[in-house]
């Protein structure tokens, strides 16, 4: 009799309510909703497919790894950074390229994303800029803005 006790006593189960952090992270690219352009720009994807290939192969190595770590245990190695300040949640791949040249892929995690089964590592952005050159603010305000779009939808807007 005291077993029955007991199970009654003990705590429900769990039940896993959506994605964890824990998870390997899907890869996806944030896509835009331009009224005057139908083809749906595709910043970050954009940016990676004008890099150079190095630096490209780099980015996907590093976006692949981070994702099936997963992000919050991938050690970054210079690669994949938390940012902080004005742009505390957002993550950077960072990529040195040729001809003393940096590339930016500026990421977020979402964990809230409607009809997905694992979480999200969203490539909102790219911006490159030449060596021991910083973004301007209005780089950094732009790519919040268009992390701010992608939250706005749910269903989410990828490609």
């Amino acid at each position: 009799m005291a077993s029955s006790k007991n199970r009654k006593n003990a705590p429900a189960p769990r039940v896993r309510t959506g994605p964890s952090p824990d998870d390997a992270h899907d890869i996806v690219y944030f896509k835009r909703h331009v009224k005057d352009d139908p083809a749906q720009a595709e910043p970050g994807r954009d940016s990676l497919r004008s890099w150079p290939a190095s630096v490209r192969a780099k980015a996907n190595a590093v976006l692949i790894a981070v994702a099936t770590a997963p992000p919050k245990r991938f050690a970054g190695g210079g690669y994949w950074e938390a940012m902080k300040g004005e742009m505390s949640g957002w993550f950077e791949i960072r990529i040195d390229g040729p001809r003393r040249h940096h590339y930016r892929l500026f990421c977020l995690l979402d964990y809230e994303a409607e009809g997905q089964d694992k979480p999200l590592l969203v490539v909102i952005d790219g911006r490159d800029k030449p060596f021991r050159t910083t973004l301007s603010d209005a780089d950094y305000t732009a790519v919040r803005a268009m992390g701010e779009e992608y939250s706005s939808r749910n269903p989410r807007s990828v490609g």
